[in-house]
């Protein structure tokens, strides 16, 4: 059993899609906000038709910069793994297989001894994953946002009303998957569902996809508890068995494996009430109601002519902080003791340790006594 040791890298700001429920890693929407003061920085739709839903009240002070492949991306992984013990990189964004260079951020991840995954919406995978695989990609996590267009465009901004763009975009997302198959990179396909107006839609993406990548079901940040109900609909209609629970220690991150009746493997990925216990302690959104992430792990931005930063949460991006500060800091020292706390906390609660979990991050896996529940 070892606690979590992952670090999400934002690599780049630019997509080609526009979800509504995007919390784009904290971060303005560059291309809506280039040029704006911060005081009126704004997470509404611009021209891009991109949202960043806590912006609003988050207090983000920076523009996120594309992060180059050279001495100084190596040099603030390498600052990052010795001041906290990570083993894996996670890249995200915007839309990571849209970087120009992505197998040279790969490549410098893996010489520093790092596993490498990606999460993606799909668009540019089949160009580049032949050349990320051979840089030493691991996974690569999909999401999926429906079948058909119309499923599409249901979670879009109104721009991807065309039916011929959204038909691209989910051609490009098959051809994706081949291509990490094809090139020996792990998938998994990631659907958020908010609530039960979406089952037909996830139901459907399992019967499609379910059979060659494995398919979690993530619930909607912004829920009320209607989104787990509608992860209950949809494992019920299934008659799914749950099988295991697997939790991230020192992290918020927490899921259900389960098990169809024709073998096929179903997750169910759900947000425990995990908090920094100093960090987090007098914060205006520590109570039941407005921390929709909880403590979900470290990650690294770069500034727009500025340094590297360091976060600890989407909804309170004013506690971002310079890499070279954080190594040196409280909040670093805390974050360290609470994974190794975590760890030791919860393998005593479930007691019977079985393997490393590959979710997001390094994270525990327990085969707890009682049932599992989505």
């Amino acid at each position: 059993m070892v606690p979590d040791r992952t670090l999400r890298v934002k690599i780049i700001d630019d997509c080609g899609l526009a979800c509504t429920f995007c919390h784009n890693e904290g971060t303005p929407v560059v291309a809506d906000n280039r040029g704006r003061p911060t005081e009126e920085f704004t997470g509404t739709r611009g021209r891009t038709g991109r949202v960043s839903i806590y912006l609003r009240t988050n207090g983000a002070g920076f523009l996120p910069e594309r992060i180059k492949p050279d001495s100084d991306f190596a040099l603030a992984l390498a600052a990052v793994r010795g001041s906290l013990p990570t083993d894996e990189v996670h890249f995200t964004g915007g839309e990571p297989t849209l970087h120009p260079d992505l197998p040279g951020l790969i490549g410098i991840a893996r010489r520093l001894g790092l596993t490498v995954a990606l999460t993606s919406n799909g668009e540019n995978g089949a160009a580049v994953l032949p050349e990320c695989a051979a840089a030493g990609l691991d996974r690569i996590n999909l999401s999926v946002f429906g079948t058909t267009p119309e499923e599409l465009a249901e979670v879009q901004a109104p721009r991807f009303s065309s039916p011929g763009l959204a038909e691209r975009k989910l051609a490009a997302l098959g051809a994706t998957v081949e291509a990490a198959s094809k090139h020996g990179v792990k998938v998994s396909a990631n659907i958020v569902i908010p609530d039960s107006s979406h089952v037909e839609r996830v139901l459907r993406v399992i019967e499609e996809h379910g059979r060659t990548v494995v398919v979690r079901m993530l619930v909607s940040l912004e829920d009320d508890g209607a989104s787990l109900a509608a992860m209950r609909e949809v494992v019920n209609h299934l008659g799914a068995v749950p099988v295991q629970r697997i939790v991230t220690a020192g992290a918020s991150d927490q899921r259900t494996r389960y098990r169809l009746p024709d073998g096929r493997v179903l997750y169910a990925k759900s947000i425990r009430p995990v908090r920094l216990p100093s960090t987090c302690e007098g914060c205006r959104l520590n109570n039941g109601r407005d921390c929709q992430e909880g403590y979900y792990g470290v990650r690294l931005y770069r500034a727009q002519d500025g340094p590297f930063m360091i976060g600890v949460c989407i909804q309170r991006m004013d506690l971002c902080v310079p890499l070279g500060d954080f190594v040196m800091s409280r909040m670093c020292h805390e974050v360290a003791a609470f994974r190794e706390d975590e760890a030791a906390r919860l393998t005593r609660l479930y007691h019977r340790p079985s393997r490393v979990g590959s979710g997001s991050g390094c994270g525990g896996t327990w085969r707890p006594s009682g049932p599992a529940s989505a």
